[in-house]
């Protein structure tokens, strides 16, 4: 165990190379060849995290019109320029159903994916806030207490935006709509999307035309497969657990998008993607913010889900929202909140699979070696790796630290998770799956 002036020294040297990396200039310069791709990037990442989704009212409609677009050499290069201003902005992702055959497929659905994204041009990172579609919220114009969902079908976006403004404080600068056929297409003309399935998932809903069958293990989702993934809830955790997968599928389709085949499949997304995504941006506003997309590593992007509880009244189901702890994920997300790390000791803990053991030990004692009181637990079903701050005082930033002391969490997805699921009495939890 180190001595505390060794303690505060580690902490020191940490909050220095904080600030020696904010004074970095940030390099966003980018191939126009790579930007039509990150257009690609964009439009899949919306399908991905709003577990079906599409985009474009003013996306050509064939790769011919798109390619007129970009007439440049290879070696021109463009340089990010945020639309309006550098500034944070609030970016809606809806995912919503369908009626039936034959019905709008935007007037009168249900939204059931609702994600917030908070974009920051200057510092290229992403803050996500999942809002689980079952949340019991008061809708304006006078349409009573709902499920959050219900607002576009009620109202359509502007419904939504407003339900979000004077619910939680968060103002929609765009948004995109993505129909939940559009997954399905997406995925197919993609080749299918990697993925580790973390348990068999079998249902049958006839009405609603959903068949899910999956096998636990290893597997290539194709379309079909994919929205049964994507949708799969019977599982004891409901949304929440619906919401993980789409975080967890998500990581999978940046791994998928950072491949060379996936450029050959731009004229059939984009052409899917004119006829199943909706949006309000120009496809220059588009454009700009898939440049800095492709810019975007994991350790930039951070992702959470209002915590709350599940709660029964008579034949509804809703999930009820923990006040003050929402506001505080609100206010990391959206608002950026920072708190102070001077002087602050944090508790480690580590979740792990039995086949992981030695692994766990390994992390251990180098996290006991940087001064770290660290609790552990051995689980038997835990389906991905991932690092959980549990506490708001879990930073970005202190998770990119320890990637440098600790490589062997290299690479592990950032989930703020204040409802503390997976904890040890710790401030941040590692987890360690068979996968």
């Amino acid at each position: 165990m180190k001595t505390d002036f060794n303690q505060q020294e580690e902490y020191r040297a940490f909050l220095n190379n904080i600030r020696a990396e904010r004074e970095e200039p940030t390099n966003l310069v980018k191939v126009v060849f790579t930007i039509v791709t990150a257009i690609l990037c964009a439009v899949i990442v919306c399908i991905i995290l709003v577990e079906n989704n599409f985009f474009v009212n003013s996306i050509p409609s064939s790769s011919e019109d798109i390619t007129g677009l970009f007439k440049f050499s290879r070696k021109q290069r463009n340089s990010f320029e945020v639309p309006f201003a550098p500034r944070r902005q609030n970016i809606l992702l809806l995912g919503v159903d369908s009626n039936g055959d034959g019905t709008d497929r935007w007037e009168g659905t249900r939204s059931d994916t609702i994600l917030v994204v908070n974009i920051d041009p200057r510092t290229s990172s992403i803050k996500a806030i999942s809002i689980p579609r079952d949340s019991k919220v008061y809708l304006p114009d006078n349409h009573g207490v709902q499920k959050i969902n219900s607002a576009h079908a009620l109202g359509g976006v502007n419904l939504v935006k407003k339900t979000l403004k004077e619910t939680f404080g968060i103002k929609i600068d765009k948004y995109i709509i993505v129909h939940d056929a559009a997954v399905e297409k997406i995925v197919d003309a993609l080749g299918g999307i990697p993925i580790y399935v973390e348990k068999k998932m079998y249902y049958n809903d006839y009405a609603g035309h959903l068949h899910i069958d999956l096998e636990k293990g290893n597997t290539v989702l194709n379309g079909k497969q994919a929205v049964g993934y994507l949708r799969y809830r019977k599982d004891g955790l409901g949304d929440i657990g619906r919401t993980q997968r789409q975080q967890w599928f998500m990581k999978s389709l940046f791994e998928k998008l950072h491949s060379p085949q996936v450029i050959t499949k731009i004229p059939e997304v984009l052409n899917i993607a004119n006829n199943y995504i909706k949006t309000d941006m120009s496809l220059y506003e588009l454009s700009q913010y898939a440049s800095m997309a492709r810019s975007i590593h994991n350790n930039s992007i951070e992702i959470s889900t209002l915590p709350g509880a599940p709660n029964q009244k008579g034949a509804i189901s809703y999930w009820i929202l923990d006040p003050a702890k929402t506001q505080e994920v609100i206010n990391r997300m959206i608002y950026r909140d920072k708190p102070s790390l001077d002087g602050v000791k944090f508790k480690a803990g580590i979740i792990y699979s039995p086949k992981r053991e030695s692994d766990a030990e390994a992390i251990k004692e180098k996290l006991t070696d940087l001064g770290f009181e660290t609790n552990t637990l051995k689980l038997t079903h835990l389906s991905h790796s991932r690092f959980v701050a549990n506490k708001n005082i879990v930073t970005m930033d202190f998770f990119n630290w320890m990637e440098k002391k600790l490589p062997e969490i290299n690479n592990f997805q950032f989930v703020y998770d204040p409802t503390e699921n997976f904890s040890v009495g710790s401030d941040f939890t590692i987890v360690l799956a068979e996968q």
